[in-house]
This record gives structure tokens, C-alpha cells and sequence, in this order.
């Protein structure tokens, strides 16, 4: 990644720095429709479920700090949804605007590819318009509206779903 940037897989010890960036999102937008801040017992176990098949990425500067994170998540349990993913990117507020995202959300979509999906999935809140232009620019398609169905900060929210169909040979699992 250029700018000093450099995208890899998330370790235990960089739980700590995708919980404070995860959870300023939790206290001051509506990007994240958890409430409350994550624990660092909740985002072990979070960690811990995700595995090689859902793999968690993150970011770092030049000195090696995490600047943001990623993540290609179950999309739904039952079975035929399998090949289907979808995917979370956040970006430290000190580092937008630099092509930090784009960067984190096309890693992720190479390696959803490279795992055999067939289907990535974002589901946005409505009013996060930067987020629903990243993933516009990165060939995700708008596809549904769910309205009112999350409450944060005194207003209900509405969920903008975009997906993009990935490229993957072998067609049918």
C-alpha cells in the first residue's frame, strides 16, 4: 500500500487498537449500531470466531501503529448462505480521506475471492454517505433499503444494503 500504509492479517496484539477505533464509533456515529463499547473480553471472542475463513486485516502506519481495520464476516448462519459474506471497514478518525479505506475494502474483497465466495455484502447505515461511496468506487452495487430498523442517539435509522458479486473460478460450490 503506498503512503507508508501496509495492509496484513490482524493479530492478538493489535486487539487492543481495533477496540478503541471500533468503539469511538460507537460513542459518536452511526456507522456501528452497537451502543455500548466493546469489551476487550468481547473483542477476544470476536477475534477468536473468525478464523482463516473470515479473516480480520488491519492497517498500519510506518510505525507500525494500526490506522484502521477490516473484516469479511459470516453474513448469515444457515447453510446456503455460506457463500456469501460481508464485510466491516474502520478507519481511525485522524486518518481519513487518504485512501485507507478503499485500500482495507478491495484487500478484503481479494481475499474473499481468493477463499472461494461468491457474494460480499455491506450493510451501511443510511446517513454515512462517505462509507456508501467507498464502497460504490470499489464495484459494490445498491440493492435494498431496510428502514427504521435500528434506534441510536434518539432517531431511528435506516440501512442502505450494497453488494458486489465476486469474480471466483469453479462457478457453483
Amino acid at each position: 500500500m503506498s503512503d507508508g500504509y501496509r495492509i496484513r492479517l490482524a493479530t492478538v496484539d493489535d486487539l487492543p487498537a481495533i477496540n478503541d477505533i471500533y468503539n469511538h464509533y460507537v460513542m459518536h456515529s452511526t456507522c456501528t449500531y452497537q451502543t455500548e463499547p466493546e469489551s476487550a473480553d468481547e473483542r477476544a471472542a470476536w477475534f477468536a470466531g473468525h478464523g482463516e475463513a473470515f479473516p480480520v486485516t488491519v492497517a498500519t502506519d510506518g510505525g507500525g501503529q494500526v490506522v484502521a481495520w477490516g473484516s469479511i464476516s459470516r453474513f448469515r448462519p444457515r447453510a446456503a448462505y455460506g457463500w456469501t459474506v460481508e464485510d466491516t471497514v474502520y478507519v481511525h478518525p485522524e486518518h481519513h480521506r487518504r485512501g485507507i479505506g478503499r485500500a482495507v475494502v478491495l484487500d478484503l474483497i481479494e481475499r474473499a475471492k481468493a477463499l472461494g465466495y461468491h457474494s460480499m455484502i455491506a450493510g451501511i447505515d443510511a446517513e454515512q454517505a462517505a462509507s456508501v461511496a467507498l464502497h460504490a468506487a470499489c464495484g459494490f452495487q445498491h440493492v435494498a433499503d431496510l428502514r427504521e430498523v435500528g434506534f441510536k442517539f434518539g432517531r431511528w435509522l435506516h440501512v442502505y444494503y450494497m453488494q458486489l458479486m465476486l469474480e471466483v473460478s469453479g462457478g457453483s460450490p
